[in-house]
């Protein structure tokens, strides 16, 4: 009897306590963020550009992972990380899935963000009207949007005052390829596709993006797909490499990396760096060139 004289009320069977780790299980397993089961694009010309492409990404929690591909120009390559975007002439694929967050991909979303190698801008808008472009299309009020955007500009190691209010045509490529990367990562993309980004900049201020890179990347916690012709860029970037054989394209060879725990114009020096280096280098060199280049 309790004190206010009501009878004790019946307590809860055990069966309705579930410990937190029979619920995390009951809860199946976790859903990979990328997945490719046998993908094959063939173009209308009849050219194929991968077969049978399958991988697995899984989507790790306050981390994310870092994946770079490599391989002979025209290997497919650009074609994976357009299938994964949803962007045409690409998209679809003409056999197998590709899975974003467990679901077919059916169209572009803001949950992936893509970085061209070219500097894409708005050449009538300023450096904070570019960075500010996505969240002006989902509505956000104007000083909203450029306070944050300014914010970003920061973030990407240009200076809020002296380049908000300037236009593309009077940035540097370093610097308009940082309005690139800030008008994607704005959006807070969990999935982030880059195309080449760094492959036209000199080799101290590609090193110095490399760096940027890994620093947006461990505080967005996103999954990235990186695409480069660079071995040096891979390996320094990579949690893990794939190495793409020559057209129609397939995966070869997933090689894991060290994390760039280090500068880059520092650990790209070291010996254990250069070793799988030169280990992936000899790879690609024996992989037959692609007929058909820049794919």
């Amino acid at each position: 009897m309790r004190s206010d004289g009501a009878p004790p009320s019946d307590p809860a069977p055990r069966s309705a306590v579930i410990p937190p780790a029979a619920a995390a299980a009951s809860a199946g397993p976790p859903v990979p963020i990328v997945q490719f089961d046998r993908v094959t694009k063939t173009y209308d010309d009849g050219f194929t550009a991968i077969k049978d492409v399958s991988f697995t990404i899984e989507d790790l929690p306050n981390k994310g992972e870092f994946i770079t591909i490599l391989g002979p120009s025209g290997c497919g390559k650009s074609t994976i990380l357009r299938l994964i975007a949803g962007l045409r002439p690409q998209f679809p694929p003409t056999g197998g899935a590709v899975l974003v967050g467990g679901r077919p991909v059916e169209r572009p979303g803001a949950d992936r963000g893509m970085v061209f190698q070219d500097y894409t801008a708005f050449e009538n808008r300023t450096v904070e009207e570019n960075v500010a472009f996505g969240l002006e299309c989902r509505g956000m009020p104007r000083k909203a949007r450029l306070e944050r955007a300014r914010d970003w500009i920061r973030r990407v190691g240009l200076d809020p005052v002296r380049d908000a209010g300037k236009y593309p045509f009077q940035l540097s490529g370093g610097m308009r390829q940082r309005v690139a990367i800030a008008r994607s990562l704005i959006l807070d993309p969990r999935i982030i596709l880059m195309d080449e980004p760094f492959g036209a900049l000199d080799p101290t201020t590609r090193m110095r993006m490399q760096d940027l890179l890994v620093e947006l990347w461990r505080a967005l916690q996103a999954t990235v797909f990186f695409v480069t012709h660079s071995i040096e860029e891979a390996v320094y970037l990579g949690d893990r490499t794939f190495v793409i054989s020559s057209a129609p394209g397939t995966i070869l060879k997933e090689v894991k990396v060290p994390p760039p725990d280090r500068p880059a114009h520092v650990m790209q020096r070291e010996p254990a760096f250069l070793e799988v280096v030169f280990s992936l280098r000899d790879m690609i060199e024996r992989l037959e060139p692609s007929t058909r280049a820049g794919d």
